[in-house]
């Protein structure tokens, strides 16, 4: 699914126009942006997590020549799915 589409789920599921959806879509994922770039985690219950980890610094290998190469400590964003996320995905629910 791509912001498109998720945008017109979200307008037929929350019976609002698509414009609106569009809003609202953006605005979340500001939010979430936002709050990360933070620092903090934002928990949404029986959905999961989404918090920033820490990756150390590490040695790597460019692959077409072999040779070693650093790899600096970096941050990512990271979704940790919930309980219910995790039974839905797993029994096919939708």
């Amino acid at each position: 699914m791509n912001k498109k589409e998720l945008v017109d789920a979200l307008a037929v599921k929350s019976d609002s126009s698509g414009v609106a959806a569009d809003r609202t879509v953006n605005a979340l994922v500001e939010i979430i942006s936002d709050t990360l770039k933070k620092g903090d985690s934002l928990t949404v219950p029986r959905f999961g997590t989404f918090k920033v980890r820490e990756r150390a610094a590490r040695t790597g290998r460019n692959p077409k020549m072999g040779e070693e190469l650093k790899i600096a400590a970096s941050k990512v964003a990271a979704f940790k799915p919930g309980g219910a996320m995790k039974t839905a995905v797993n029994r096919g629910e939708k």
